[in-house]
């Protein structure tokens, strides 16, 4: 049975498979899609390496 940050994680991981194929089939938008994706891979990153950490919000700096 998997954990609901690993389910998390798997989402955000597919999210960012999902926009590099937009960015792949639309020229016009592959740079934004690689952000999009650079910013989901690095959020699954965090949550797989500390499920229950924290971060501040520009709002709580």
């Amino acid at each position: 049975m998997a954990t609901h940050a690993e389910l998390a994680v798997n989402l955000l991981r597919n999210a960012a498979v999902f926009f590099r194929d937009i960015g792949q089939q639309n020229p016009s938008l592959k740079e934004q899609m690689e952000t999009n994706a650079q910013t989901y891979d690095a959020v699954a990153d965090m949550l797989e390496k500390d499920p229950a950490g924290e971060m501040a919000l520009p709002s709580e700096q």
